[in-house]
């Protein structure tokens, strides 16, 4: 059959751009033995993406020629593998196709997704990856308790959001770091946040002062670079650093040296935080983010584009933190 597909024609420049891929046609054959064809329903865009572009990633290099990898959530059209029946839904690594020819490898690490995640590209955000990451970082890595304060980058992101919501429901103060008004008023309407600082138009160190006088007890970083440097300075005795992204060198930027005198003085702990060392917890993860979704305690909105043409320009919109919410595509 012939289908649509993207693949990048060079190694961005910085923060890709449109011009860095291209869209064109292919031809799959019909699946053999241990073999699935599946419909793409949504992609996942996600900012590890772009290091895999530049061959940084521990998971994944996306060279030019290649068509672009990533997961996306699928519906089975024909199944030559006993574990994907037709007509079934799943996550699994489909790369930016219409459709994809799964192999035996892929089909076992694929993700089944039932009806009751309502809407299913859920199992692409809160109740996905992003989800697993902030919930294995917060519950995991952070040793929260009542009362602490927490912070948290790239607050409005889906990762974000959901730790600073963990926190909230654990019982901590939650201060979160975002580029924009409007990502703010997110964070502090519809997510409950206790404060989120602008970096965009406030001086961060002088708002984290404000905001956690006492000093951080727990800081979640997405961001690293200086926004790092910057809540290391105000670290509370005794405080929690869980190391996730690194949004400001995805795009090739220097890193920033983190002076390690900020972590001796406040007796802090660093842990850096891989997702896929939790991946046997994620059905754990599931049930009580579930939970908490279902029960309206934690919430969560989705950056959307529609066609699979559009994927190229709504990666370049979620590099330079112009999305708003989990960034996808459904097709």
């Amino acid at each position: 059959m012939n289908i649509e597909q993207i693949t990048l024609v060079r190694t961005p420049q910085g923060a890709p751009i449109e011009d860095d891929f291209s869209v064109g046609g292919a031809s799959l054959s019909a699946p053999i033995k241990g073999q699935a064809l599946v419909r793409v329903l949504a992609l996942s865009l996600d900012p590890y993406l772009r290091s895999a572009m530049s061959s940084r990633h521990l998971s994944a290099a996306i060279a030019p020629g290649d068509v672009v990898s990533g997961e996306g959530l699928v519906q089975v059209l024909v199944s030559q593998h006993p574990r994907m029946a037709p007509g079934t839904i799943w996550v699994a690594a489909c790369g930016w196709r219409s459709h994809a020819l799964l192999d035996a490898t892929t089909i076992e690490q694929a993700r089944p997704v039932g009806p009751e995640v309502q809407p299913p590209t859920l199992a692409l955000g809160v109740l996905g990856m992003p989800g697993l990451t902030a919930w294995a970082g917060f519950k995991k890595l952070a040793d929260a308790r009542p009362g602490d304060t927490l912070v948290v980058s790239a607050a409005s992101g889906p990762v974000g959001a959901t730790v600073g919501q963990l926190a909230r429901l654990a019982g901590c103060r939650v201060i979160g770091i975002a580029g924009g008004s409007e990502k703010c008023a997110w964070a502090t309407g519809e997510a409950g946040f206790d404060a989120c600082i602008d970096y965009h138009v406030h001086d961060l160190r002088v708002e984290l002062r404000r905001h956690a006088p006492s000093g951080v007890d727990i800081y979640f970083d997405n961001v690293g670079g200086n926004v790092l440097m910057a809540v290391c300075e105000q670290l509370a005795v005794g405080a929690r650093v869980v190391l996730c992204g690194l949004i400001a060198q995805y795009n090739g930027s220097a890193p920033v040296p983190l002076n390690p005198a900020l972590i001796i003085r406040a007796r802090a702990t660093m842990r850096g935080l891989v997702v896929y060392d939790h991946w046997t917890q994620l059905a754990e993860m599931q049930v009580e983010i579930g939970a908490y979704v279902r029960a309206g305690q934690l919430r969560w909105r989705e950056d959307i584009s529609h066609g699979l043409s559009e994927t190229p320009a709504a990666f370049a919109r979620l590099m330079v933190g112009r999305n708003k919410g989990k960034a996808l595509v459904l097709l």
